[in-house]
């Protein structure tokens, strides 16, 4: 059984890793279409060892496309989307403008993967926010032990999940203090290079960026709604990978070394945690590998029952590209089977 992919935003950060994963997790593929804009056609992206060119989203005929893998913001999937799914190609989008539309499944493959199934609808799979998505992974095996109550959460992104300008600003701001050159922001609203933004999305009325509502909504419909969840996200001079400080209340009783075993035994974590000088990961390890890691378990003991941790995950990878492959791998092996 083999499938026609189009991945479409092939140029940018997260499509390129689409098309590094199709390749490395050896998809059964037939053939994979780059789209991009129409001034992008004829740019060069590689599938494993194979360069493909650049075909132009508006012209490009999806029948007989089994798949495609959007990555290109929401305006494109706004306008685009529904069109591709009527051509009777399943769209795995990872914008967020599907998230919450009650006939789009929002899938992380380890906590909801049964939810697939709801592709019907609308021939449309949504792909949830980067920083939702590697704290699901973790949240899942900890909520079936123990039942999670309240999460806290606290994140520092980076700025990769802004985009290639984003990772640019922070290069030029980093070169231009170095030499002593006047440092310019365009990507953001105030300097990132050695530096922390609170401030990532738009604001809501109620105080939170969208970002934090993201992280609110997206954990009630991919987990569970009962979870009560605040989130504070903050932009942070790191080039790759999330990460975020987490703290969860429960229902029952739940040790840290109970916690760590259920994690050491769920699919996509690696646990490191010594309790020792560098016995925990940093965004720096955690680049370019797939797991989110746990690091730092220990108890909260100003709650009945709870726990604090530090989780870790390429955002570009869990966050985006792998999760919206693994979502493929499921949607195929499930639902797709092809003679």
């Amino acid at each position: 059984m083999s499938y026609k992919v189009a991945v479409v935003g092939a140029t940018g950060n997260v499509g390129r890793e689409m098309l590094n994963i199709l390749h490395e997790r050896q998809f059964p593929v037939s053939e994979v279409v780059a789209l991009a804009s129409r001034r992008s056609i004829g740019s060069e992206v590689t599938f494993g060892d194979t360069t493909i060119k650049c075909k132009c989203l508006d012209d490009y005929d999806f029948t007989g496309t089994d798949i495609a893998l959007m990555s290109a913001g929401g305006s494109i999937s706004a306008k685009f989307a529904d069109k591709i799914a009527a051509a009777g190609c399943v769209v795995i989008d990872n914008s967020s403008h599907f998230r919450m539309d009650p006939d789009v499944p929002l899938i992380v493959p380890e906590v909801n993967g049964d939810a697939i199934a709801g592709y019907t609808k609308k021939g449309i799979i949504a792909n949830p926010n980067c920083s939702t998505a590697q704290m699901m992974v973790a949240l899942k095996p900890l909520h079936d032990a123990a039942v999670i109550k309240r999460c806290v959460v606290s994140t520092y992104q980076s700025v990769s999940g802004s985009g290639k300008a984003a990772m640019e600003e922070l290069w030029s701001q980093t070169r231009a203090i170095f030499v002593n050159d006047p440092v310019e922001n365009e990507v953001y609203t105030k300097q990132i290079a050695f530096n922390c933004i609170p401030h990532i999305d738009v604001f809501m009325d109620n105080g939170d960026t969208k970002e934090e509502w993201k992280m609110v909504v997206e954990t009630g419909k991919i987990l569970d709604p009962d979870i009560r969840v605040t989130a504070t996200c903050v932009r942070v001079p790191v080039f790759l990978s999330h990460s975020e400080s987490i703290n969860l209340e429960f229902e029952r009783e739940i040790t840290p070394e109970r916690a760590l075993e259920i994690l050491r035994e769920a699919p996509g974590i690696m646990v490191v945690d010594k309790r020792e000088d560098g016995g925990y990961i940093t965004p720096v390890e955690a680049a370019g590998e797939f797991a989110t890691y746990i690091s730092r378990m220990r108890k909260d003991e100003t709650v009945k029952h709870g726990l604090n941790f530090w989780c870790v995950s390429d955002n570009l990878l869990k966050g985006a590209a792998l999760n919206a492959v693994q979502i493929a791998e499921v949607l195929c092996r499930d639902h797709l089977k092809k003679g």
